[in-house]
């Protein structure tokens, strides 16, 4: 139940709270935040800690990307004054950047898309600001094998079959996102891959690639690498549809930001200001379980009682942890696969000329660099863009040799204005820069069963999240958000308890 705390006080005709009155102005915020989800902000912004004892925040936040940046922005308006967002690259964001393509046009290098069932990212942009437009897909994709080349209407659809995907979505109603290990299969479902599974259905070459190619552009890794319980349970987030999980029309890459995904982190931070500090790694965390956590980051050591750490499991072995962690948390970070990178380019012309043409922008080649090309151009078609998901060493590392062998194969698919681009931008995630690693996670057979509790539970004083840790649609943009919003209301009801850490 939502309570007006500034009517109940007005009532009460209460003076202003004593400073000294910390821990229930505390109490009071914990219980206004739990209105946050839904977009709704309590009236109890009273005088939380500022951070005066000794120099104390209640709470640090180490990332500033969806994930850090929502639990900052619940904590703020929770009445939570006393916090920081420690952010190692000198940028907000995390996975998800804009290639600026001038006169305000720009092109997502990291995540761009969402859809139905999407619900906590889609308010946030409402609340932002942030304006929607529907992801393009009207018209033929090529499929280019060798030589060979094939034209396909798939109408926003995966290209895969359907009855695949209807097993695929029965098996999932029993396989809870939150807790995969905790289905009544687990153990079975864990032992196989979901290329082991997709086997025993005997798929024909063709549908296989399509199954096979979806999985790897949303989860990272193919078929073979991927736990069949951990597909399952990226199905049930898309309401036990396969569709919804991986197609354009009606799924999860239905619809853009106006101004590219990375808008949203850069509005958030704006809000934030000063509390985000850009260039400031977390090198050691020390003290988690004690009343006061001490993190000593490039520019100084930051102490805190609280510490959210939005970042991937993986990354956080890069901090140092004293005294080490428990080892169920400690083999959990150090098993995360960390091994999925993924290179994504853009090619720019004046117009989106394949349109004209009857072409949606789609590319699949197989034995190619390009995994998927596709049509990336702004709401307006102001500009002509197809982006690109390519392999890490698929081509050339220099800049001109790369997009030369990019062009060449789009000049098969369109023709020979695919040859002459006027901007050509590239972002190859597992090399630019030492604090992302990989995109998503491709959870191996048997991960989930093994390691899979130890995933959210609080560790002392350390609150974990991140995409990574959502009940639902983890991996996703949705899933950082709402990991955020759980993180700062864990926050903040652990703040307004006795100090003793457990």
């Amino acid at each position: 139940m939502k309570i007006d705390w500034a009517t109940k006080m007005d009532r009460k005709r209460k003076p202003r709270p004593d400073p000294q009155t910390r821990r229930q102005l505390l109490r009071l915020a914990a219980v206004g935040a739990a209105s946050l989800a839904a977009g709704e902000v309590s009236s109890a912004r009273a005088a939380v800690s500022k951070g005066a004892d000794g120099g104390v925040l209640d709470v640090a936040i180490v990332g500033a990307g969806l994930a850090g940046l929502t639990a900052a922005r619940d904590l703020k308006r929770a009445g939570c004054d006393s916090f920081v967002v420690l952010e190692a690259r000198n940028r907000v964001g995390g996975r998800t950047f804009n290639h600026d393509l001038g006169h305000g046009v720009i092109s997502e290098a990291g995540g761009q898309w969402i859809g139905p069932g999407q619900t906590a990212i889609a308010d946030l942009a409402r609340e932002l600001e942030v304006g929607t437009f529907p992801t393009y897909y009207a018209g033929k994709s090529v499929v280019l094998a060798g030589d060979a080349r094939v034209t396909q209407d798939f109408n926003g659809g995966t290209g895969g079959d359907e009855a695949i995907g209807a097993k695929l979505g029965e098996l999932a109603r029993g396989v809870p996102s939150a807790e995969p290990w905790k289905a009544r299969h687990a153990a079975e479902l864990d032992d196989l891959s979901y290329g082991d599974w997709l086997l025993k259905q005997g798929v024909n070459y063709e549908n296989g690639y399509f199954l096979g190619l979806a999985a790897k552009l949303s989860l990272g890794g193919a078929p073979a690498q991927l736990g069949l319980l951990h597909y399952l349970s990226m199905v049930n987030s898309a309401s036990c549809k396969y569709d919804q999980l991986e197609a354009i029309k009606g799924g999860a890459q239905e619809t853009r930001f106006v101004g590219g995904s990375q808008v949203l982190s850069i509005k958030m931070a704006n809000e934030l200001g000063s509390k985000v500090r850009l260039a400031c790694p977390v090198r050691k965390i020390s003290g988690w379980n004690s009343s006061v956590v001490e993190l000593h980051t490039d520019q100084g050591v930051v102490r805190a009682r609280r510490v959210i750490t939005a970042i991937n499991p993986a990354l956080c072995n890069q901090i140092a942890f004293d005294p080490p962690l428990p080892q169920g948390r400690a083999q959990l970070q150090q098993r995360w696969p960390a091994n999925a990178p993924m290179r994504k380019t853009v090619h720019v012309y004046d117009k989106p000329f394949w349109r004209d043409d009857g072409y949606c922008g789609e590319i699949f080649q197989v034995g190619g660099p390009v995994f998927l090309a596709y049509d990336n151009s702004p709401p307006d078609a102001s500009l002509g863009v197809i982006a690109a998901f390519v392999p890490p060493g698929a081509l050339p590392s220099d800049s001109k040799g790369a997009e030369q062998a990019l062009s060449a194969v789009y000049a098969k698919a369109f023709g020979e204005k695919a040859l002459h681009p006027t901007q050509y931008h590239d972002y190859d995630w597992g090399r630019v820069d030492p604090w992302t690693l990989q995109c998503i996670h491709p959870l191996p057979p048997g991960f989930w069963t093994t390691w899979g509790e130890y995933l959210r539970p609080e560790v002392g004083a350390l609150i974990w999240s991140g995409t990574e840790t959502a009940d639902i649609w983890a991996g996703s943009m949705d899933g950082a958000v709402r990991s955020g919003h759980r993180a700062a209301l864990q926050a903040l009801a652990a703040l307004a308890q006795p100090s003793e850490v457990a």
